[in-house]
Formats: structure tokens, sequence, C-alpha cells
């Protein structure tokens, strides 16, 4: 007969440690959440960094598209030529130290599910380390566990190398093949612009590129969130960035133009054992297809509680999830950005804080 180990009853468990799980155990300390007795972090990784640790190694901190500041500890000066890979994870696991947050790794969460018929009382989550039982949620597990790779006809007949982003190690690899790259996001641009260094490139997104002129305002930013939120709101998948912002002409998008590098193409309609064809006719050899097609929202342990709308998506509303009071969702459609995590933590830690009794209604937390 097999006994199960009792839980860990704690106030709040945190799923995930990158921007915005570290965001909000700042912001659960702050407002007197005791670590490990109170509240805990649960991270798939072995070590810290979250996502950042799986980028590319040519991804330089020079290239970043923005690393904000976490709360309470600025990140300082960096070297720009240090590979974001191991500038990024150093600042978290500084900040990690200074806070003093519980951070059990590597911890990898199966499932959440409500322990009983209360629709107030705990909920259980399951992982590969034992089980916590907890009376909120906070999930921040962020997308980079979860690539998505468009279904094209083909695909097990082609004979070259297909790769994601997060397969991606750098451009001499490629040097003297034919890449074709799939996505109009800003790696997709990114990657594009190193392959091509080496290689003969073919550039492929599924709606024609939008190119933003002039500097990005605090306006365009707010904007672009208020898009993302209206979407989420009403229970719809949350759109990409560069869907609502568009391409920013930085000089080196400028130079990629001017030399041809970013005519683009539409997506081709099939893949031969050699290349791909589109349904004019056009045929173009490659040896590897680069999908940098961006990421869905990593939620799968959370299936249990039904959270999803029939069109895929979960009504957000800020961090709350209306038709679960006991689980907010941080890194998710408006705050899936490094500023935006931040800000996400901090109202996270508020609603929780609610939900527990720990501050009268009106109150910020924080």
């Amino acid at each position: 007969m097999r006994i199960e180990a009792e839980p860990t009853a704690v106030d709040v468990v945190v799923i995930g440690a990158g921007q915005a799980g570290l965001s909000t155990g700042y912001h659960l300390r702050r407002t007197g959440h005791r670590p490990e007795a109170g509240f805990v972090l649960l991270d798939a990784p072995s070590a810290p960094g979250g996502a950042w640790r799986f980028r590319w190694p040519t991804l330089r901190m020079a290239t970043v598209h923005g690393v904000h500041d976490l709360p309470g500890l600025p990140m300082g000066p960096v070297d720009e030529d240090e590979p974001a890979a191991t500038a990024v994870p150093a600042y978290f696991a500084a900040y990690e130290q200074h806070f003093a947050l519980p951070v059990h790794r590597p911890v990898r969460v199966r499932s959440v599910w409500p322990e009983d018929d209360d629709p107030m009382g705990r909920l259980r989550v399951a992982t590969d380390r034992g089980d916590f039982s907890t009376r909120a949620l906070i999930n921040a597990t962020g997308t980079w566990t979860r690539p998505f790779w468009p279904r094209v006809p083909g695909q097990a007949v082609f004979r070259g190398r297909q790769l994601h982003t997060v397969d991606y190690q750098g451009p001499d690899e490629f040097a003297g093949r034919k890449v074709i790259v799939v996505g109009g996001g800003a790696s997709g641009v990114q990657l594009l612009a190193e392959i091509a260094t080496v290689a003969e490139t073919t550039w492929v997104t599924r709606r024609p590129p939008v190119f933003h002129e002039g500097p990005f305002t605090h306006e365009h930013g707010r904007a672009a969130v208020a898009r993302v939120d209206e979407a989420v709101r009403a229970g719809r998948p949350p759109e990409s960035v560069v869907s609502v912002t568009g391409l920013l002409l930085t000089p080196e998008v400028r130079r990629m133009r001017a030399e041809g590098l970013l005519d683009r193409l539409p997506m081709f309609d099939e893949l031969t054992a050699d290349g791909a064809v589109w349904h004019d006719g056009r045929f173009e050899a490659a040896d590897a297809i680069l999908y940098a097609t961006g990421f869905r929202a990593a939620l799968d342990h959370l299936r249990p509680l039904r959270l999803r709308e029939p069109g895929g998506g979960i009504v957000v509303e800020d961090t709350r999830v209306p038709a679960e009071p006991r689980v907010q969702l941080v890194g998710y459609g408006p705050s899936a950005s490094t500023v935006g995590a931040t800000r996400a933590g901090r109202f996270a830690v508020r609603e929780v804080n609610r939900l527990l009794g720990r501050v009268p209604a009106g109150m910020t937390g924080h």
C-alpha cells in the first residue's frame, strides 16, 4: 500500500522564478509574507535566470530588447558585449540572494486542482518534488517552454533541418547554406540578420510586416498594452507584441531593407524534400527552416481548473482570473513584457492580500 506524503501547507505558491516571479516574490516579502512558511517560489530550471538562461549565445546585452530593473534592486551597469544568457541570470541570482527569496528548484509543477468543493478552499499543487497545499496561486510560467510550430504539409518529408528559436545557437552552423526564416517578429528579424552574414536567406511571414516609423513613445506602448488587455479581458488568446506595435525601424532594420534582406514572401503552402513551394508554383530550395514563430503561454498544469474559454484564451482582468479568484496570472497578456511583469507582480500580490484578508479593500498592499 502506497502512503502519500502530506502536502506542504503555505499561504501562497508562486510558479516560476523569472522576471514576473521574482517581482512577485519581492512584493510578497514587502507586504509581510514569511518565506517558506508563508510562500514559496517553484522554478523548473536548475539555476536562476528564467528563460534568459536559454537565449541564443549571440544575443548580447547591446541588442536585447528591454531588460527592466526588478523592484528594489537595479541591475546596474552592464557590459554590452556580454551574452544576455549570462548577464541576466547573474542579476536574477543576485536578486534572489539579496531578498532571500524562497526559490525551490528544480521543481516541475504537474497540475493544480481544488482540494474540495469550497470555492475559497485550498488548491493542491502537484510537483515532481512533492505536493503543496495553498490558499492562493500566482502563476508566472511565461512562454519559453511552449514554442509555437506552425503546421505545414510536407514537414515530415523535408530532408533539411527544421528548428525553432529555442534551438538556435548562432549563425555559424548555417554557413554556406540556404535558410528560410519564418516569422515577422523582432526575434525573426534579428536572427535573419545574423544568418544572412553567412548564408543565403529567404524571409517568410504569414502577414505583411508593418514597420513603425519614428520613435516608439509611451503613448504607443500604452496603446499596445490596451489592445492586448482588451483581448484577454474578452477571453481571447493574447496577441503577439509585434502584431500590435509593428517592427521598429532601427538603423539595423533600415540597413536590412536597403540590402533587400527584408523582401518578404508570404507563408509557403508546402514543404518538399528539398525546399518550399507556394500556391503560384514558386519554389525555394532550402537546407534549413528556422521558425521564429513565437510562443504560447505555458499553462497546461492549470488545465484541471478549467479556466480556458471556448476560443482558447483565459479571461484575465489585470492579473485576476474572475472564474477562479484564488489564481493570479502574471506574465500573461499585457504583463508579458519585462516592464509589465514587474507591475503585474505588485498588482497580483495586492489581490492575494485582499483574498487572504491581509489588507482592507482600497489599500495598495505595497
